[in-house]
C-alpha cells in the first residue's frame, strides 16, 4: 500500500471525540478566548493591598482564581513586581525546598505527519533528516545519558507518526528503564521515564501506562484558538485544538496520575497563554481533583527552514519572561516549574530560583548522544538550543548559587504521585521528602561521576544541607529520620546505591 495512503487511513482512526464529551459542557470546553480577553482587558492597575493579599493566598498554596491572576498580570509599579518575584522564589522553596532536578531530553523520532508552522519537524520540512531509533540506537543513548553523565531521568521525545504510536513508546520504555551498566563506583541506569508524545486514545495510554511512564507531557502551544488554527494547518491531526485540549484528561482516566502542562511562548500573547495554562490546571483539579504535576515555559527559537513566529509582536521579552514564570509560580504554587536548554545561561540564572527543574547535556538530534556526527548536524534538530553546558558545569553552577541538584525519582517509586502527592505539596511536608532524598541522590553523583572541582564544592553544599536538617529538628526532621539520613549518606560514600525517604 502507498505510504501516503497508509498513513492517512491510520490518521483517520486516531482522533476518538466520544472521549472528550464526559469532561465539557455540552459543546463548551474550558477555553474562553472572550471571556479570558475581557479578564485581561477589564483590570486596571491593582493596588498594592490587593496584590499582597493575592501573594499571601498563594503562600498558602491554593491555586488561585483566574481574576487573581489576571490582576497579578496588570500590575505596572516595578516595586510590586519585585515582591512578587521575592514572594515566588519563597513559594517555590516551601513546596520543593532548596533543590533543582535535573534531566536529559531524548529524543527518539522525528518522524511527524503534522505541519506546525514553528517546528522544524514538520512533515513538509525537507531540510530536515528523518530518522527513527531503533531500540538498540536507543539503549546506546541511554547508556551515554545514564553510563557516562549520570542522569537519572529522562524525558523521551516522539513525533506524531504511525511508526512511533503507543507500542514503540512503551517499547522504548522498557529498553531505557533496562540500561544497567558499571560507572565509577556504583551502576548508571534511568530510574524516571519522562513522555513527550502526541494526544492518545485512553486505551492507548493504558499501553504507556503499564510500560512504566512517569510524568506524561503535552503543550497545548497555544491556548487562543485563532493563534492554533493559524499555526497548525487543517486536515492534520494537531489541528484539532480538543483533542489536544483534553490529551491530558484522557491520560489520567487512563489511570496516568502526573501529567505535565506547557505552551509555546511567542505565538500569541504570553498573558493570554499564563491564563489559558491556569484554567488548565483548574478544569484538572475540578475533574480529577489534581493538577499538573509540572509546567513548562519554553520560548519559541530558530528551527532550520521555519521563519515562523520568529518576527511576531507576541515574542517575550526577558523581562516579561520573568513575569510570566512569577505569575504561573503564584498561580499554580504547587506545580514544579521547567526552564529548558532553549534559554541562554544567563536567562536561566535569572529564574531558577522559582523553578524546579532543568535539563543539562541536552541534544536534541536524533541518536545524538551516541554519534558525534549527529550531535553536529543542525538539520535533525527541532529547534536551536541556547546552553550547551554539560551537567557537571551546570551543577557546580548551582553550586555555586547555593541551590543542590537532586537526582532523586523516590516519590514516585513510594507512590507519593497523584492525589497523594497533591496533599504533600499544598502542607510544605513534600519538601521535607525532598530536602532528605536530595543529599542522598546528589551524594549518589558525586561519587559516580562528579569532576574534582564539582565535588568539592558539592561537598559544601552536602554539608550545609545536613546542618540545616539538624537544625530543623524540633519542626521538621525528628531524631530517628536525621540518624537514618546519617547512616544512609554513610552507606552511599562506602558504595550502596538507591537508599532513600
Amino acid at each position: 500500500m502507498d505510504a501516503t495512503l497508509e498513513n492517512k487511513r491510520w490518521q483517520d482512526t486516531v482522533i476518538r471525540a466520544e472521549e472528550n464529551a464526559s469532561y465539557m459542557a455540552g459543546d463548551e470546553d474550558f477555553i474562553d478566548d472572550r471571556k479570558i480577553s475581557e479578564l485581561l482587558s477589564s483590570r486596571h492597575l491593582p493596588d498594592g493591598a490587593r496584590i499582597r493579599d493575592i501573594i499571601q493566598k498563594s503562600r498558602s498554596i491554593q491555586t488561585l482564581l483566574p481574576q487573581e491572576a489576571a490582576d497579578l498580570i496588570a500590575v505596572r509599579d516595578p516595586g510590586l513586581w519585585e515582591e512578587i518575584f521575592s514572594a515566588a522564589a519563597d513559594i517555590k522553596r516551601a513546596v520543593y525546598d532548596n533543590r533543582v532536578v535535573t534531566f536529559a531530553p531524548l529524543y527518539c523520532s522525528n518522524l511527524c505527519v503534522n505541519n506546525c508552522r514553528y517546528c522544524g519537524f514538520r512533515k513538509d520540512n525537507g531540510a530536515v533528516q528523518r530518522r527513527m531509533l531503533s531500540m538498540d540506537q536507543i539503549r546506546s543513548e541511554t547508556e551515554i545519558l545514564a553510563g557516562m553523565i549520570g542522569h537519572k531521568r529522562l524525558i523521551a521525545v516522539y513525533g506524531e507518526h504511525p511508526s512511533t504510536g503507543a507500542e514503540y513508546i512503551a517499547e522504548s520504555m522498557r529498553t531505557i528503564y533496562g540500561v544497567n551498566i558499571p560507572v565509577r563506583r556504583g551502576s548508571g541506569q534511568i530510574r524516571r521515564v519522562n513522555v513527550n508524545a502526541a494526544p492518545m486514545s485512553v486505551s492507548d495510554y493504558r499501553i504507556v501506562k503499564d510500560a512504566g511512564i512517569g510524568t506524561y507531557q503535552v503543550f497545548q502551544e497555544t491556548y487562543h484558538r485563532q493563534t492554533y488554527r493559524n499555526a497548525h494547518p487543517a486536515g492534520t491531526l494537531k489541528a484539532d485544538f480538543r483533542w489536544r485540549l483534553y490529551a491530558l484528561h484522557r491520560a489520567m482516566e487512563a489511570g496516568i496520575d502526573d501529567v505535565a502542562i506547557g505552551a509555546l511562548f511567542g505565538l500569541y500573547d504570553w498573558r493570554f497563554e499564563v491564563m489559558g495554562m491556569l484554567a488548565h490546571a483548574r478544569d484538572l483539579e475540578r475533574v480529577f481533583g489534581i493538577g499538573p504535576h509540572t509546567v513548562s515555559v519554553p520560548r519559541i527559537e530558530p528551527a532550520v527552514n521555519t521563519t515562523y513566529g520568529q518576527h511576531s509582536k507576541y515574542r517575550v521579552s526577558d523581562d516579561d519572561f520573568m513575569k510570566l514564570i512569577a505569575v504561573l509560580r503564584l498561580s499554580i504554587p504547587y506545580a514544579g516549574l521547567i526552564v529548558t536548554c532553549r534559554e541562554q545561561p544567563e536567562m536561566i540564572r535569572r529564574v531558577i530560583p522559582m523553578c524546579t527543574q532543568r535539563d543539562a547535556s541536552a541534544r536534541i538530534g536524533i541518536g545524538a548522544y551516541s554519534d558525534a556526527a549527529a550531535a553536529q548536524q543542525e538539520r535533525k534538530q527541532q529547534f536551536i538550543l541556547g546552553d550547551t553546558r554539560s551537567l557537571d558545569e551546570v551543577i557546580r553552577e548551582l553550586a555555586a548559587m547555593g541551590y543542590i541538584t537532586s537526582f532523586c525519582t523516590a516519590g514516585y517509586r513510594c507512590g507519593r504521585t497523584g492525589k497523594n502527592i497533591m496533599t504533600l505539596l499544598r502542607t510544605g511536608k513534600e519538601g521535607c521528602f525532598c530536602k532528605l532524598n536530595a543529599i542522598l541522590t546528589f551524594q549518589e553523583w558525586l561519587e559516580d561521576f562528579a569532576s574534582e572541582q564539582t565535588r568539592a564544592i558539592g561537598k559544601e553544599i552536602i554539608d550545609r544541607e545536613i546542618q540545616e536538617v539538624r537544625a530543623r529538628a524540633s519542626t521538621d526532621f525528628t531524631p530517628s529520620i536525621i540518624e537514618r539520613l546519617l547512616e544512609y549518606h554513610s552507606r552511599i560514600k562506602n558504595g550502596e546505591r538507591d537508599l532513600c525517604f
